[in-house]
């Protein structure tokens, strides 16, 4: 039996264990779905915004793998630092497939990003999904303005979670401190920013829509800060996803505000230049830029303060190195051909890469599915010399003999229970629990 591992339990992974137990070539592989949290999903759980329940929904999807006779969900193992390197790892399986994603953000690189009240959408969307790594401080609402840096879909959930009601978010998983501090939030304007134009913008027009759907809050839009954009009045030449942004934009900038409680204001071509403050961030500078004729920007040299005591840069993702594997700096990735690692150009045997780190932070869940197809017929490829390596028996005996105690799916379905039990305490529907040590209770704890 061919043995492998996949490393992270998220959309690019679960389509790596689908695509290697629903293939004929080799019929018999196991594969160990590792993941460093005790929750499986990886974004889906972590990164998907508590009111997008159709998206969430492909839990259900990603479960029916996770439950495949021939998969184990292998929990709380943390690959990277010993005793877990990934030369040990291939000592306990004839393949290794790392799937774990770009796990940090991009800077701003401007002066006062330091400042308290300035953070990455990250941590934000980390604090209102539960993930145990965010920090257990309630996020501070008190702020009247709040700017978000960028104009991709992660940008627009923020925008979105911010200048929408608490009780809105009430029936969703969200925690219940964090639900709370929405609930006392102060912020009444969210400025949402972009350096380029709305025909370069990056989110996708079903996000974009939502903003307009929200009962509390107006949408603004400039439309001399529009017009700026060479295709903005005449966007026939686009592709279809940004014309239609286009369009939506257009509209909002004909309509009048109706005086609801909150506004969200999309900014164009301005490019943050500073965070200005003292103790705490108060307000951020924006030099004003112009298309250069080329499909980029260019500064003018005309700048404008915005108010803010809370700013959220959402400018992009990066993968970081993983201990024992290669990485190339440049691009944020694991050196790779057709999945396959390369150390020193040449394909490491038994090691593999899908997801975000094998191509960049690019694409939306789906596009892990082919991403993960083309990695596991690389694998299959190279089955024949693979199966010959040795290897442990039973890899999770031998986990375990190294110090390791994984949740398994078992635990996993006991966090669930816990997690629907907290929600009937608190008189909503599943709360997610926050916490490493709750988490890991609930996962041992007695039937």
């Amino acid at each position: 039996m061919l043995r492998v591992a996949v490393v992270g339990s998220g959309p690019s992974g679960v389509y790596a264990a689908q695509a290697l137990v629903q293939q004929q070539a080799v019929p018999e592989v196991s594969v160990h779905v590792l993941d460093r949290l005790p929750c499986p999903y990886g974004l889906v759980r972590y990164g998907v915004a508590p009111d997008h329940e159709k998206i969430k929904s492909l839990q259900n999807t990603l479960r029916a793998v996770l439950e495949h006779p021939r998969v184990s969900f292998l929990g709380n193992v943390h690959v990277g630092p010993p005793p877990l390197v990934p030369r040990r790892l291939l000592g306990l399986y004839h393949a290794v497939v790392y799937c774990v994603g770009a796990a940090t953000d991009r800077r701003l690189g401007v002066p006062g990003e330091e400042l308290p009240g300035s953070c990455s959408a990250t941590e934000f969307v980390s604090w209102y999904s539960a993930h145990p790594d965010a920090p257990g401080d309630t996020f501070a609402l008190g702020a009247r303005s709040a700017v978000v840096i960028g104009v991709g879909n992660v940008a627009v959930d923020v925008a979105r979670v911010l200048a929408r009601g608490a009780e809105e978010l009430r029936p969703t998983d969200v925690p219940h401190l964090a639900l709370g501090a929405l609930a006392d939030s102060r912020v009444t304007d969210v400025h949402m920013v972009g350096r380029r134009g709305p025909s370069q913008a990056k989110f996708t027009t079903k996000e974009l829509r939502e903003l307009g759907s929200l009962t509390g809050a107006d949408v603004l839009v400039r439309d001399d800060e529009l017009a700026l954009d060479p295709a903005y009045r005449d966007p026939s030449g686009l592709p279809a996803a940004g014309r239609r942004n286009v369009e939506v934009l257009r509209d909002w900038a004909r309509r009048e505000p109706m005086g609801r409680p909150r506004r969200i204001q999309l900014r164009f071509f301005l490019r943050p230049a500073a965070l200005l403050g003292e103790s705490a961030v108060r307000a951020v500078r924006f030099e004003r830029t112009a298309p250069d004729g080329r499909g980029g920007v260019a500064g003018t040299g005309v700048f404008e303060d915005i108010d803010a005591q809370l700013v959220l840069r959402s400018v992009g993702y990066r993968g970081v190195p993983l201990p024992g594997l290669p990485f190339d700096e440049r691009r944020g990735t694991v050196p790779n051909a057709a999945g396959r690692v390369l150390r020193g150009g040449v394909p490491a045997p038994g090691e593999y890469v899908a997801g975000w780190i094998k191509r960049g932070p690019t694409g939306v869940i789906g596009t892990n599915r082919p991403c993960a197809k083309e990695t596991v017929a690389s694998l299959l490829a190279d089955a024949g010399v693979l199966a010959a390596r040795p290897v442990a028996e039973d890899p999770l005996a031998a986990l375990r003999a190294a110090g390791v105690e994984p949740v398994e799916w078992t635990g996993w379905l006991r966090i669930e229970a816990a997690e629907a039990a907290l929600g009937e305490a608190l008189g909503r529907t599943r709360v997610k629990i926050p916490d490493w040590a709750e988490l890991l209770g609930a996962a041992r704890a007695e039937d």
